[in-house]
């Protein structure tokens, strides 16, 4: 089997390259080792007639490029629908975004002076070049409410303290939120007027999104893929890709549904597969050390516990982040608040509740009934449900959901990404996985976009490293310093310093 392109995995970013690909007439293959979903993270999953988001996906994106995309390929199923959260904390519920003065009425006189003079000394008295999560995020709203509203639900979400967390995490997922920006925006709220380049977008109020689930897209996306001569085999995982120096080609072994081993050949490789897994399985083989800086990198896996319960009105946020340790939930969605057409019985309520672990500890490894009992008992202790509302349920597990941002994960990357770009002609990395980002599908998209652009100019157009996490293009030249923005990875602040020799262009 041959083809121009080979791209691995059917997630936002593979189905976007083999769309691009296929609607400009060149040959692409996608290979997607589920059996039944594309979208990866962002398909729909169906129970019964009840549609079910994994994780939660809003369509925003400052990138004008990545939204008209999104139109092309689902231009008449795509709903606006208003953005709701809250944050669980104490038996209260708090508005997110933080509504500053709402928070500080329900912490109480006493609590509030105390955090607004904790954020004040973080003004006055900021860290330095901060070097973890806990460090950046006290520096944008003060040590008490970073204690209050961000240590619990951020150590349940990476199973580790916050102060191993790199502070890329923070400044990556609330760029330019800090207790300032929320008071000015209670204050005058921000107003979308189309430039989307001056939008912060933890303070977006409203989204678009398609009728039954981000699913819907890709589905779609895969679809036109095919009617368009692009190829997508479903069930098919990628063990090994081989580069021919001589011929100048790769050589991408998989096996199918029915386990027969596969080859296919093709003069470029997309991959959105984990970093991790793709490295390990290059031939001729990486480096010792680059097989260890493989080795090294972490994933966070998580499951869904869906709930179909009876009506009772509880709540219509989109979802709700539970701060409270006494209970093992990290956040809760309402799918009916996402889109009607996800609850297909109007006296009936559909809930996801998501537990974050790694695969194969003791709450990965439980049964799915006794997951559905945890998930009722804590929803009910939390407020949200009372005894004898459940009607029924099921348990979704997704491996590899969030690539993990400890201190040592930007030297591993840029170990990985000297060797493979000296080592290996037309491999590309995209996407969440491909490319060790924990960032939005927007991001994701992009990355795509450019590689595409870059395989039709038969050169290095862009750099792909350089979309950041708001799927905007910087050029490298207008990248800040190495000094100012820790390894180059990205456009923000981080305690990890390459050696010289390993940090990457620009």
């Amino acid at each position: 089997m041959k083809t121009k392109v080979a791209i691995i995995g059917a997630g936002p970013a593979g189905l976007t390259a083999g769309y691009l690909l296929s609607k400009e007439g060149i040959e692409a293959t996608v290979l997607e080792a589920d059996p039944v979903y594309v979208g990866g993270i962002s398909r729909t999953t169906t129970y019964k007639g009840f549609h079910f988001d994994i994780g939660g996906h809003r369509f925003f994106s400052k990138s004008k490029a990545v939204e008209d995309l999104w139109t092309e390929i689902l231009p008449n199923d795509m709903l606006v629908r208003p953005r709701s959260s809250r944050i669980f904390y104490g038996g209260k519920f708090f508005s997110y975004p933080l509504k500053p003065f709402e928070a500080l009425l329900k912490l109480g006189i006493i609590k509030s002076v105390l955090c607004v003079l904790s954020w004040l000394k973080a003004r006055l008295f900021p860290v330095r070049n901060p070097r973890n999560f806990e460090e950046w995020v006290s520096n944008q709203f003060g040590k008490r409410l970073f204690k209050t509203f961000f240590k619990s639900y951020t150590e349940k979400v990476w199973g580790m303290s916050c102060r191993e967390i790199s502070a890329d995490w923070a400044a990556q997922r609330i760029k330019g939120l800090s207790l300032g920006s929320a008071i000015k925006n209670a204050l005058l709220p921000q107003r979308y007027n189309g430039d989307r380049t001056k939008v912060i977008k933890t303070l977006i109020n409203s989204f678009r999104y398609p009728r039954r689930g981000p699913g819907m897209m890709w589905e779609a996306c895969a679809e036109k893929t095919k009617a368009m001569g692009g190829k997508i085999e479903m069930g098919c995982k990628v063990t090994r890709c081989s580069y021919d120096d001589a011929s100048d080609t790769w050589a991408v072994e998989y096996k199918d549904r029915q386990g027969n081993s596969l080859t296919l050949q093709a003069e470029h490789v997309i991959s959105s597969a984990p970093m991790r897994e793709l490295v390990c399985g290059l031939s001729p083989e990486v480096s010792e050390r680059t097989r260890d800086a493989a080795e090294n990198l972490k994933y966070r896996d998580f499951l869904t516990v869906m709930l179909i319960l009876k009506d009772r009105e509880m709540f219509d946020d989109n979802w709700i982040y539970i701060h409270d340790p006494s209970v093992k939930v990290g956040r809760v969605q309402n799918f009916r608040s996402w889109s009607p057409e996800m609850v297909p019985e109007l006296d009936k309520v559909c809930y996801g509740l998501e537990y974050f672990c790694f695969e194969h500890d003791g709450l990965w490894d439980s049964s799915d009934s006794d997951l559905i009992g945890l998930a009722q008992r804590e929803l009910i202790k939390i407020g949200l449900a009372k005894q004898g509302d459940l009607i029924d349920g099921c348990v979704v597990r997704q491996k590899k959901a969030y690539p993990v941002y400890d201190d040592d994960y930007a030297r591993h990357v840029a170990i990985i990404r000297q060797e493979l770009d000296h080592r290996y002609p037309n491999l590309h990395l995209v996407g969440r996985n491909g490319m060790h980002k924990y960032n939005n599908q927007d991001h994701a998209m992009m990355t795509a976009m450019l590689c595409v652009e870059n395989i039709l100019a038969e050169t290095k157009l862009y750099d792909l490293w350089q979309v950041n996490a708001d799927a905007e293009y910087h050029e490298i030249g207008d990248e800040v310093s190495e000094e100012k923005s820790g390894t180059g990875l990205r456009l923000v602040p981080t305690r990890v310093v390459a050696a010289p020799e390993l940090a990457p262009e620009g």
